[in-house]
């Protein structure tokens, strides 16, 4: 007999949740929902389906519409797990690649709705917003990569991180790559330039393109634009096995109101507090996760852990976390409450940024969690057993402010900012730093890197080529935003493809080989890596030459032979027989020198390296008699500690 329309989709007596599911899931400690909820192809002994679940504790009623049943909000209804507020149902004959939506009939108010799946693995691309039933099966082919990534991770090793628009970097004519045609391109061109890992901009599902992913509905799916979870994973597999680590900007802060997604889910504020004090954000006109209740801490936890167990990831960039520890942020007196103990501090979402550090490292203790974190929040990188939030690592954005304030004014002017550079120093070991030159420096009028820089074209970009190796130099990991690396001069459009056509130029190809070649010594350079977050890596010779403008420090190793002297020139004269007092005699080589005609600059410099003569200066018994060359930085190579 052939079944009847209503019959071959009716939901059948399977369930993915165990008891244990449902305790860890009430409790807020589940970590590994997207093995449970959602949409999930499941065979049984006699037909092949789709088992459905979805969180809806104050729904009436709750069916799975698509177009496997015609989108009728009658034929396919699930029903209760126990008292966990799940809905749960198996529907026969319904397989990888239907569209389906959650059907809501809520108890409050007659509201209905149909939600995407908050643990959909694959979303319609917008502007349409249906789910899709999909598996996440791949062959991966980076198991060495895998293995040994703890090392590449590891703080006492190089990161050097280039941060990127999927949409953006690089175009076909208008249409933008999708992910198996940016793996090779991308993969190649980092691979080249030296960098060791790279950054995505939200890659999860988005509605509205030009959130560039940071108002997230598909938490738990790559966006559609661009290819499917295959493709991605695809897409990481490739930079592993080119040995590039992948860190995925990831957004716990906030989402957007829009209805077929969190918001409201059920006919009340789930996900989102309901007191807009608590639950609206002001800066994005977006609403702020319930961060105290428990469901919520375990969708969140599960999706972080999803995009390092089920996508390989390396680590995950923690999008304003300022926003999520504050609950003053962005408000006037009398648009907040206070915590229990009357602070402004969000004590629930303090407790889920520990537990989801703790979880992470739990479970791959490979990885690195990175904040973003732009106040002097303290300990934010420092464990959670001492206090700390737990993050390996965090976005230093007063290096950043200070620096870029200090790099676009006029040398003429910098003897009387050269506190901005030096004052770094004071905090430098407070926290496990990021440099971060990043996507929000270069939009919003704010201008391209080159474009802030003062001076003709020629001076820019031998100020942007200072900036990056003085960048590179100092203690900390480094990230830079794509079209940084050479000299792009217009601000970044995710409209449009970077300007490649400027590499015709040899000034910016000038720009690009600096890049390549400053990321290629502080790889292989252990005193410009080694003790990036501790503070024996790094010694002032001069902090204080403020008349000139000059600036010159140490970089140390572990071992004493490991020494980088770095000496900074910011202005545009160039300065000879300018005395450095060194701790080892013998030949300083000059490994880098950013005026080189390599890069698109004058040419002064040392002849490779300088001599030390037993002179006493800046403390030291030793000093280099140099040439510094206009707008520009030297690392000279220590010829070791003599036995």
């Amino acid at each position: 007999m052939t079944p009847r329309k209503s019959d071959a989709h009716a939901p059948q007596d399977v369930s993915l949740l165990t008891a244990d599911d449902l305790y860890l899931f009430n409790e807020g400690t589940h970590s590994h929902l997207y093995e449970k909820l959602g949409a999930h192809p499941v065979v049984t002994e006699s037909v092949e389906g789709t088992y459905f679940a979805v969180w809806a504790p104050d729904a009436e009623r709750l069916s799975v519409v698509g177009d496997f049943n015609g989108w009728d909000r009658d034929a396919t209804p699930l029903h209760p797990k126990q008292a966990s507020g799940i809905w749960e149902g198996f529907v026969p004959n319904v397989g990888k690649g239907a569209l389906y939506k959650f059907h809501v009939v809520s108890r409050h108010g007659g509201y209905q709705a149909q939600k995407s799946d908050p643990f959909a693995f694959r979303c319609e691309t917008a502007p349409q917003t249906a789910s899709v039933v999909w598996d996440l099966d791949y062959e991966w082919a980076d198991a060495e990569w895998m293995q040994a990534r703890g090392q590449t991770n590891a703080l006492n090793r190089p990161m050097s991180t280039y941060e990127m628009h999927v949409g953006s970097w690089m175009r076909d004519g208008d249409r933008w790559l999708t992910y198996g045609e940016l793996a090779p391109r991308l993969t190649e061109y980092v691979h080249r330039l030296g960098f060791t890992h790279v950054e995505f901009l939200p890659v999860m599902e988005h509605p509205f393109y030009g959130s560039w992913g940071y108002q997230t509905t598909g938490y738990f799916a790559p966006s559609s634009r661009f290819g499917s979870a295959q493709d991605f994973m695809g897409l990481i597999d490739e930079l592993h096995r080119a040995g590039i680590s992948v860190i995925l900007d990831w957004v716990p802060s906030h989402f957007p109101n829009d209805e077929h997604g969190l918001a409201n889910f059920d006919g009340t504020h789930l996900y989102e507090h309901a007191d807009p004090r608590k639950g609206f954000h002001p800066d994005w006109n977006s609403l702020i996760f319930n961060y105290g209740r428990n469901e919520v801490r375990s969708f969140l936890l599960s999706s972080a852990m999803h995009w390092i167990s089920t996508y390989h990831a390396d680590g995950l960039r923690v999008d304003a976390v300022a926003s999520m520890l504050y609950l003053d942020y962005s408000r006037r007196a009398g648009e907040w409450i206070p915590n229990k103990f009357g602070g402004r501090e969000n004590l629930e979402a303090i407790g889920l940024l520990r537990r989801l550090n703790q979880e992470l490292y739990r479970e791959h203790p490979d990885l690195q969690t990175i904040a973003e974190e732009s106040t002097a929040w303290p300990m934010v990188s420092r464990p959670t057993y001492l206090g700390g939030l737990g993050f390996g690592l965090k976005w230093d954005m007063g290096w950043m402010h200070d620096t870029l304030r200090y790099m676009s004014t006029d040398p003429v002017h910098r003897k009387y900012h050269h506190n901005d550079l030096t004052f770094r120093q004071v905090y430098a070991s407070s926290e496990n730093f990021v440099l971060p030159l990043s996507h929000d420096e270069v939009v919003h009028g704010k201008g391209s890197l080159a474009g802030k820089m003062p001076g003709d074209e020629w001076q820019r970009l031998a100020n942007l080529r200072l900036l990056l190796g003085y960048m590179w130099a100092q203690t900390g990991k480094k990230l830079l935003f794509m079209g940084g690396e050479f000299g792009q001069w217009r601000e970044w459009n995710h409209d449009r493809s970077l300007d490649w056509d400027l590499l015709e130029q040899a000034s910016h190809r000038g720009v690009q080989r600096w890049v390549e070649d400053v990321n290629r010594a502080y790889r292989s350079e252990r005193a410009l890596h080694e003790q990036d977050a501790d503070p024996a890596g790094f010694e002032w010779i001069d902090a204080n030459d403020s008349g000139s403008s000059v600036l010159s420090f140490l970089r140390k190793g572990v071992d004493q032979a490991d020494t980088v002297l770095v000496v900074c020139n910011f202005t545009p004269v160039p300065r000879e027989h300018h005395a450095i007092g060194v701790p080892h005699p013998g030949r300083w080589a000059e490994i880098l020198n950013s005026d080189s005609p390599d890069y698109g600059g004058s040419g002064w410099g040392n002849l490779g390296g300088c001599h030390s003569s037993d002179r006493p200066m800046h403390g030291r018994p030793f000093a280099l008699d140099l040439t510094l060359p206009p707008l520009a930085c030297l690392y000279l190579k220590s010829p070791g500690v003599p036995a």
